[in-house]
């Protein structure tokens, strides 16, 4: 109903304005008109999306209401609810704010690259140099490292959580297994393993990062970081298959 209302009341300006030529306005300015509401739109949907981080932020996902972000956007509950259907929503769409520009550079799932190792470095540089470098991108991921208190209220957002959790295992998972099949990686690679150390060093050199900046080299060293990270797959003993398993699984 609400958003019946908004489409209602976005018309009566363009209505009007056709009535003030006979109802007979030239084509090309329908289209200005239509895409100029289009643009507004697009501009509170971001407002919205930029009050919220600022109270996620200062006040923590469960602590934070509807209401409290339309008061920071200066937008009423019903603008709200005309681009998001609840809470778990705005979270997921400011989620996906530094989550696109990421799957950009990345290859889709199931097309084989060149260099899946190189393509691994590229976005894990990237992200690694947005975390220090923007603020925010790195007010996006404090939100979902340190903001984000997994209470019955935010259960739903927990869910998205773990499903953004295991997409982008399956997406390391995919780069790594190709990267053993071009010979970057060992033959006899634990994948799985090699896939959760990577995942688990990775976000720890974030985490670390966003708990106490000062106290972490990432700003001067980050491209070292991930060359660590690297190498660990390269060159750890721990994360070869036993000699048994190794064989079984050349040979399935």
């Amino acid at each position: 109903m609400v958003r019946c209302l908004d489409l209602c009341n976005a018309q009566k300006p363009i209505e009007r304005t056709l009535a003030g030529h006979g109802g007979l306005a030239p084509a090309f300015l329908w289209k200005i008109m239509v895409r100029r509401t289009k643009e507004e739109a697009l501009e509170t949907r971001n407002r919205i999306l930029d009050a919220a981080e600022d109270v996620f932020y200062a006040r923590g996902v469960a602590r934070t209401s509807l209401s409290d972000i339309a008061q920071a956007a200066g937008v009423t509950r019903g603008a709200i609810y005309w681009h998001f259907r609840n809470k778990t929503d705005v979270f997921s769409a400011m989620c996906e704010r530094v989550k696109l520009p990421m799957e950009t550079m990345c290859s889709p799932p199931g097309v084989e690259v060149d260099d899946p190792l190189g393509e691994l470095r590229t976005v894990g540089n990237f992200l690694l140099r947005q975390l220090v470098e923007d603020a925010h991108w790195r007010k996006v991921f404090e939100i979902m490292f340190n903001k984000c208190e997994f209470v019955e209220d935010t259960s739903p957002i927990l869910k998205r959580q773990q499903e953004s959790f295991e997409e982008g295992l399956a997406h390391l998972s995919g780069i790594i297994e190709q990267a053993t099949r071009r010979g970057q990686l060992p033959a006899d690679l634990d994948v799985p393993l090699a896939v959760a150390h990577f995942h688990a060093s990775f976000s720890g050199i974030m985490g670390d990062y966003l708990f106490y900046p000062d106290a972490s080299s990432l700003a001067t060293k980050r491209e070292r970081f991930m060359d660590a990270c690297i190498d660990t797959l390269k060159y750890s003993p721990a994360l070869r298959l036993a000699p048994a398993a190794a064989r079984a699984e050349a040979s399935a």
